[in-house]
């Protein structure tokens, strides 16, 4: 039995399932179709803070973790994506009770990327741009709860700092028609069930993908392609 949170994601499935028997084009994600990437001002410094690390982590939540993890698997310079849970507790990090809304995870994506490759308000910027949109509160698409709420785990000061920095800046420059809901969190991270993992590459044809990932890698390659690999 799926969680109480989840039956939204259900009934889209089945209709996305039915347009496409039918032959229509499934095109549901209008965040992520493109115009909204161009229109997000880049950080006022996209300069990776003094480190001598040669991998370093961003951990996003986003909503539904398999659209954000596709498109950052598709950044120069990421190295690796996981999805999972942030915040909460380690023993009650699993899909089934994350879902029900009273663990306190978000579904999310833990990043690791080369600093010298891609920087960590980059990362931002594209999060920002098409991997979600941060204006909706506990909601993504189809999916409701506040385990799919925008949220920026900042790994250190740094990262701290520049996330509140963007986000002030995104809210000055009044770059969405509304409010930026995205909180600055603490938390643990916790990987998902291995299932989770790359379901967007292992899974291309599902309606979920097709309806709401495939657009937000499709943005994200048109916004940037430099940084697309």
């Amino acid at each position: 039995m799926k969680p109480v949170s989840i039956p939204s994601r259900r009934r889209m499935l089945a209709a996305a399932t039915l347009l496409a028997s039918a032959g229509a084009v499934v095109a549901l994600s209008a965040f992520a179709g493109g115009d909204n990437a161009a229109r997000i001002v880049p950080p006022l410094s996209t300069a990776q803070p003094a480190s001598t690390a040669t991998t370093e982590t961003a951990v996003l939540a986003g909503g539904c973790f398999w659209g954000v993890q596709a498109v950052f698997q598709h950044v120069k310079g990421v190295t690796g994506a996981v999805s999972g849970y942030a915040g909460g507790e380690a023993d009650t990090a699993v899909y089934e009770a994350v879902g029900t809304g009273s663990t306190g995870h978000a579904e999310a994506v833990q990043v690791s990327y080369d600093p010298k490759v891609v920087s960590y308000a980059r990362i931002l910027q594209i999060y920002f741009s098409v991997a979600h949109d941060p204006t909706t509160l506990d909601r993504q698409g189809p999916d409701r709860g506040t385990s799919y709420r925008s949220a920026i785990f900042p790994q250190n000061a740094a990262q701290r700092a520049v996330a509140t920095a963007y986000i002030a800046q995104l809210g000055q420059a009044k770059a969405y028609p509304r409010p930026i809901v995205t909180k600055i969190e603490t938390g643990g991270f916790y990987p998902a069930e291995a299932y989770h993992q790359h379901f967007f590459d292992k899974n291309p044809n599902h309606p979920y993908i097709v309806a709401w990932d495939k657009p937000k890698v499709a943005a994200f390659k048109a916004a940037f392609p430099a940084l697309a690999k």
